[in-house]
């Protein structure tokens, strides 16, 4: 439900536009001044402003400034007296998204009132763009009986509230079961939102999750929605859970309790109706038993979990995901359509897959754009090895290609081993870890991703 506050210090008007939004199924809040105004924009989530100019104590200009240092993506619409267009004029160009001039339609400011929340709805739906990868069911492949038993589960547990827990090893697919839960849903028309618990500082991730109010911190000009907020009515994604510090987890907690959260540098509760999938490839009881994890969180998270099998695990679904990934890479790197030969087949049925889907679909395209014929064959296809001590690295190399490629191959597996190490050292703690090889937070997500280390 959208919220309209309306700022009109004329008792008989406010009544009118009061009952006027409130049967088009609006919230309607309302304010007689410019500091009760304000104080309501401060505490309440507001989606549009419908002000006078011409109010006492504070003029609708300065209530326009104010409200776009405090949240400068709340649209303000104007309304002015027949005598006043330049100053409507004025508040335009401050900022004001429309005006509508006294006396007026009331059909014609209802269609300026739907016609700004559509385009603040979009620009929300530009803003999750970047969240979003796609907003289309994602393509989910197996035929064998733990993926079956999976899939039952997902369409089980989607048409329900119900918070989830996916666990798995990197690289088995969990955002993608999540996209699946979310789609099955009643929720699919609503956002689905993807945090990486991982991929950003402890400090960061608090207002990037819950967002902040003006001033909260410097740099913090005007208040910025989180990404729960954003996902309100929809659905949001914590990956990798476990990294997530002990006292976010704590505020974590009270969102799936109470659904309402607080702003960083707010006071005022926000309400938000948000499903919550969590995702880790730890064991989370042993973090718990650890100290480094909330024994009530997880708790709370469990209540539905979800295992997705790794790869060597459910080998007989490896042909139908080859032959989806080699459609897919042909399509977008503008080929024909190959085949594997049936040594390739056997190379690939034949290996562990420790970063299961994940490295297979970049071996696919790897070995799509390393072969030439109509056929891939197993010189074309790259597996990096599971494990490699010193003792194995020359056996390892390519002796029979340039020395310029043979130590190009050398340099990948010396780093591989390196990362590796470095992850085991730090406890998987990836920030400390690039403190450790000293090189740059996110070079490090980089080579994690292009080794596949996850």
């Amino acid at each position: 439900m959208d919220t309209i506050l309306i700022i009109e210090d004329k008792e008989s008007m406010l009544r009118m536009l009061t009952e006027l939004f409130k049967e088009e199924g609006m919230n309607v809040l309302t304010a007689r001044d410019g500091p009760e105004a304000l104080k309501k924009i401060k505490d309440e989530k507001i989606d549009v402003i419908l002000t006078d100019l011409r109010l006492p104590s504070m003029d609708g200009i300065t209530i326009l400034k104010e409200v776009k240092t405090i949240d400068s993506s709340i649209p303000v619409i104007v309304m002015t007296a027949y005598g006043s267009i330049e100053t409507a004029v004025e508040a335009m160009k401050l900022g004001a998204t429309d005006f509508i001039t006294k006396p007026f339609n009331t059909d014609h400011l209802l269609m300026v009132i739907k016609r700004v929340l559509e385009s603040r709805n979009l620009l929300r739906e530009n803003i999750l763009l970047k969240e979003e990868t796609s907003r289309k069911m994602p393509v989910i492949i197996g035929k064998s009986s733990s993926m079956v038993e999976l899939l039952q589960k997902v369409q089980k547990v989607a048409r329900t509230k119900t918070t989830v827990l996916i666990l798995g090893e990197s690289g088995t697919g969990k955002e993608l079961i999540a996209k699946a839960i979310h789609y099955l849903s009643d929720r699919a028309r609503y956002p689905f939102i993807t945090i990486n618990c991982a991929a950003i500082p402890g400090e960061l991730l608090e207002s990037e999750l819950f967002g902040y109010e003006k001033g909260a911190f410097t740099g913090a000009e005007s208040r910025k929605l989180g990404k729960f907020e954003l996902a309100d009515r929809g659905t949001i994604f914590l990956d990798e859970i476990g990294e997530m510090e002990l006292s976010l987890q704590a505020k974590l907690l009270r969102i799936i309790e109470d659904g309402i959260l607080e702003r960083v540098g707010g006071i005022k509760p926000v309400p938000v109706d948000v499903r919550i999938i969590a995702a880790s490839n730890r064991d989370l009881s042993e973090e718990v038993r650890k100290g480094r994890f909330r024994e009530d969180l997880f708790y709370r998270l469990n209540v539905f979990p979800i295992t997705v099998p790794p790869l060597r695990e459910r080998k007989e679904d490896i042909p139908l995901l080859v032959e989806y990934f080699l459609k897919k890479f042909s399509a977008e790197l503008k080929q024909p359509l190959k085949s594997l030969s049936r040594e390739a087949m056997d190379l690939l049925l034949s290996y562990n897959w420790k970063g299961n889907v994940r490295e297979l679909e970049n071996t696919i395209e790897r070995a799509l754009i390393l072969s030439d014929g109509e056929f891939i064959k197993p010189e074309h296809i790259s597996l990096i090895p599971q494990s490699c001590g010193p003792d194995r690295l020359f056996e390892l190399i390519p002796m029979d290609g340039s020395l310029e490629e043979t130590s190009r191959a050398a340099l990948r597996i010396a780093e591989s081993e390196r990362i590796k190490r470095a992850l085991k050292e730090t406890k998987g703690n990836k920030l400390r870890a690039a403190e450790l090889l000293r090189v740059s937070y996110k070079t490090l997500l980089t080579k994690i991703k292009e080794y596949n280390l996850e």
